[in-house]
């Protein structure tokens, strides 16, 4: 899954592709590079983010589906407002990738249902602006996952077929470093869920927290070589798919985890 930020302020490109043509050009880029899905957000979700006013949102996305989903692209809609998963929708998204898994807005569940079209169902605790307030566990593999399976009931109690939903365990959403590699050491119990898992690791913090040197973090686009190091061990774990800024090195990761798997 290829990542188009059409946003001023996301924590790794912001601004690069906020222009709807430079978006497009990028889309194409990432189909060109391998992406077999294009996700498309107009609303950043970075540590902090203000949320963006609906019809900005509409503005950014809705053109952008319509022209990659139109020359034949893959497209899903990042997005937690049922009004603009229904115009993805509407101008060829086929999936809805819902960062709060639902529960920022009601009626989300209902419209995928109505629409029929695979929905991500990501673990969330909180917006943006609040979020890491939430960062806390006793357990954090087992209450991810306890509340991912919640989560997942929800939306399939709402209509969603069960076979449509794809799970994410929020690496970053109201979770620390710590939080973070316990999951990724641990994929095979949220695969037990029994349903497609997405990893969304790419240029997070934690990983240049861990590349830190004296000069501090690793800034985000010095993070994609770490970033396909996870994607080598999510697909060996079973994942079913890893939502990237950079396509090329994870794609030859997966390619390399499917040989090595093929060869046990």
């Amino acid at each position: 899954m290829g990542v188009v930020n059409v946003t001023p302020d996301s924590f790794s490109d912001g601004g690069l592709w906020f222009d709807p043509a430079e978006a497009i050009e990028r889309g194409h880029a990432l189909i060109a590079q391998g992406a077999d899905l294009i996700d498309v957000g107009g609303e950043s979700t970075r540590p902090g983010a203000e949320r963006v006013p609906l019809d900005e949102e509409l503005r950014r996305v809705v053109p952008v589906v319509r022209e990659l989903s139109g020359a034949g692209a893959l497209v899903s809609v990042d997005t937690m407002r049922v009004e603009v998963a229904r115009a993805a929708v509407e101008a060829g998204a086929a999936v809805v990738n819902d960062v709060s898994g639902g529960l920022a807005d009601p009626a989300m569940a209902a419209f995928v249902a109505e629409a029929g079209v695979p929905v991500v169902v990501m673990h969330w605790r909180g917006h943006s602006r609040t979020m890491q307030d939430k960062a806390h566990y006793d357990d954090v593999v087992a209450e991810v996952r306890a509340e991912l399976a919640e989560r997942m009931d929800r939306v399939v109690a709402a209509g969603v077929d069960p076979e449509s939903v794809i799970l994410d365990p929020g690496l970053g959403f109201s979770k620390n470093a710590e939080h973070n590699w316990a999951l990724l050491a641990h994929l095979e119990v949220l695969t037990g869920l029994g349903r497609p898992l997405l990893v969304a690791a790419s240029r997070k913090t934690f990983l240049g927290r861990l590349l830190a040197d004296d000069q501090g973090l690793r800034p985000p686009r010095g993070r994609d070589d770490a970033t396909a190091a996870v994607t080598a061990l999510a697909a060996a774990a079973g994942a079913w798919g890893v939502r990237v800024h950079e396509v090329p090195a994870s794609r030859d990761a997966v390619l390399v985890a499917a040989a090595w798997q093929a060869a046990l």
